[in-house]
């Protein structure tokens, strides 16, 4: 039985993960038919992604606290409702100022649950399935569109994208339901006799800082290359906007694929020795990049950035219970999640201002300086362990 509850739990992790990246990818799709039925200008969708960012940092942050008091497994499950409920209101909404406010929710919604599976998975999962489980994210993020693709495709409004989502998320809500013993952290005692410490005294640690710091720099890398490449391509390097926009397919692309990849050997490998490879391969892929005279050598530099990247968010999620006392470890996860959410949100828009500034060349050089610092503080940190 125990095998049977083990594999039950992966799968709805795997499938978790997924719907993570579900309903923020849909509305890439939806947006400019919404815009035409709320009448918006196009800079609307900033709100949108700021008002969600705080719900999910919110709950994040908070996620210590949670488990403590209610376990994983109900965090899961209300949590899952609350975003299938969101979106179903979106469906509904008679305005976009309502889509705003529930983006709160959902947001809150969202962050728990990542928080919530990311502490069982760095507890219970191997680095090989912390790997694929953050790998399914991309898979959803690519199935959210396809699924609005075919709704609008078959004439329909982007509404019934939404409440098509809203039914997988359901059915997802109504498997941690019927889990919800099973999502315990140790074998040997429930969450809520495990113990814990308050996120305050989490925070005196100054290696729970510098482990903020890296999923800031992180996400903030990721999200960065994947945003702000195809401008530099298309604007400065005058490369093609069907071209440039295949090689930013082929970076999102390869960072999916290289977590599928290198899952099946990260139980092989050294948690450290990983992260110095591949951290190493971003500052190499960047670097690259930097080469504005070579216009196809940027096709190779974005691939091998999303490759390099693609492990080092499972692998330091994976080492955090190794890092930290076990007392701290849901604490730090969620801190380490919440600090991932302000990097996608906060470095994108720093990189556009020194952009605006200067020129969209000065993306590679940020890129490689922040690569470094993530770099230097992996191994302070190794070395605090």
């Amino acid at each position: 039985m125990h095998i049977q509850r083990g594999t039950l739990v992966l799968l709805l992790a795997y499938a978790g993960f997924i719907s993570l990246g579900l309903p923020d990818s849909i509305l890439g799709v939806a947006w400019p038919f919404m815009r035409r039925d709320f009448g918006l200008p196009l800079d609307a969708l900033g709100l949108y992604f700021l008002v969600g960012t705080a719900g999910y940092f919110l709950s994040s942050v908070n996620s210590g606290r949670m488990v403590r008091r209610w376990g994983v497994g109900r965090i899961l499950s209300y949590s899952g409702l609350l975003t299938a409920l969101c979106l179903m209101g979106c469906a509904a909404a008679p305005s976009w100022l309502t889509i705003v406010a529930l983006s709160f929710f959902g947001g809150m919604g969202a962050g728990a649950i990542d928080a919530g599976i990311n502490t069982y998975a760095a507890i219970r999962f191997s680095p090989r399935h912390v790997n694929w489980l953050h790998a399914c994210w991309g898979v959803g993020a690519a199935t959210g569109p396809a699924i609005m693709t075919s709704v609008i495709g078959l004439g329909a409004s982007w509404r019934w994208g939404y409440i098509s989502v809203m039914s997988i998320l359901l059915v997802l809500t109504a498997g941690f339901f019927a889990t919800t013993r099973f999502w315990v952290l140790t074998e040997s005692t429930d969450e809520k006799t495990t113990a814990h410490v308050s996120r305050r005294k989490t925070l005196t640690l100054s290696s729970a800082w510098m482990s903020i710091g890296l999923f800031f720099i992180y996400c903030g890398v990721e999200a960065s290359t994947g945003q702000w490449a195809y401008s530099l391509l298309v604007e400065s390097r005058r490369v093609s906007p069907v071209t440039a926009g295949f090689w930013i397919s082929l970076y999102w692309g390869a960072l999916t694929a290289g977590r599928f990849v290198i899952g099946a050997i990260a139980n092989r490998i050294a948690p450290m020795k990983l992260l110095r490879l591949c951290m190493t391969g971003t500052i190499l892929g960047t670097g690259l990049l930097s080469f504005r005279h070579h216009a196809g050598l940027a096709a190779f530099a974005l691939a091998l950035t999303g490759f390099s990247l693609a492990p080092i968010y499972p692998s330091l999620i994976a080492l955090t219970p190794r890092r930290f006392d076990r007392t701290h470890v849901a604490n730090v996860v969620g801190f380490q999640v919440a600090g991932a959410g302000l990097g996608i949100a906060v470095v994108p828009l720093l990189v556009g201002v020194v952009a605006a500034r200067t020129s969209l060349e000065s993306l590679p050089p940020v890129l490689i300086v922040m690569c470094l610092l993530m770099f230097l503080l992996s191994e302070h940190l190794e070395k605090m362990r």
